[in-house]
């Protein structure tokens, strides 16, 4: 086990996997400069990190094929045990009528209501975690 100031610092593959057991993540993009982070909800297939959402900011990312950041994490407070995965990559907006199918049929829901029928796929260049193990 590896540590990191007291962080177990997690293998790719266990990044992997944690980002398949999750839901609810959040984008970081940069817009005019500056950070900003949306949740959402999102899906794990096939290596990459698959999120509905509407024309703006997550979308422009996309259309752009802009560097974005990606957090999943988890944190139990009765126990203070957790884990962070951090995913960088390209964001690219699916555009393949076949590919768009197979993810409505994942009857993905957008984090927020209204019309959200753009979909962002992002394939991880960089593949980061980190555990907190309780006492």
């Amino acid at each position: 086990m590896l540590l990191d100031d007291g962080l177990e610092l997690l293998s790719e593959a266990d990044c992997r996997s944690l980002l398949a057991s999750g839901s609810i993540g959040r984008v970081g993009v940069t817009v005019g400069a500056l950070p900003v982070i949306l949740p959402v909800n999102y899906a794990y297939v096939d290596g990459g990190i698959v999120f509905r959402t509407a024309e703006g900011t997550k979308l422009r990312a996309a259309v752009d094929r802009a560097v974005i950041a990606f957090e999943v994490d988890h944190y139990d407070e009765d126990l203070r045990d957790g884990w962070s995965v951090l995913a960088v990559g390209r964001a690219v907006e699916v555009d393949g009528e076949g590919e768009r199918e197979a993810y409505r049929a994942l009857g993905l829901a957008p984090w927020a209501d209204g019309t959200r029928t753009h979909y962002v796929r992002m394939e991880p260049e960089m593949l980061t975690g980190r555990r907190i193990v309780g006492e």
